[in-house]
């Protein structure tokens, strides 16, 4: 599995990144997870708001700050 954080590197979007790895390591799951904070490599992702995230090449949220049940529904799903 291969998890993509987006964001700027602002506090909301190093927030998601904790969020993410915390989800991850709850729920004992093996994923890749990828912090991308290039404004080249965001722009290719096809998102207009950060912070993202995207898990398997889904964009499952973006522009906002997702609650850590949320996430670990996402990769549940993934």
């Amino acid at each position: 599995m291969i998890i993509q954080v987006v964001g700027s590197g602002c506090s909301n979007c190093k927030k998601l990144l904790e969020l993410t790895q915390e989800a991850v390591k709850v729920l004992n799951v093996k994923a890749d997870v990828v912090y991308v904070t290039d404004l080249v490599d965001i722009a290719k992702t096809g998102l207009l708001r950060t912070p993202g995230l995207i898990i398997n090449g889904r964009i499952v949220s973006y522009g906002r700050v997702p609650q850590l049940d949320e996430i670990k529904s996402w990769i549940r799903q993934a």
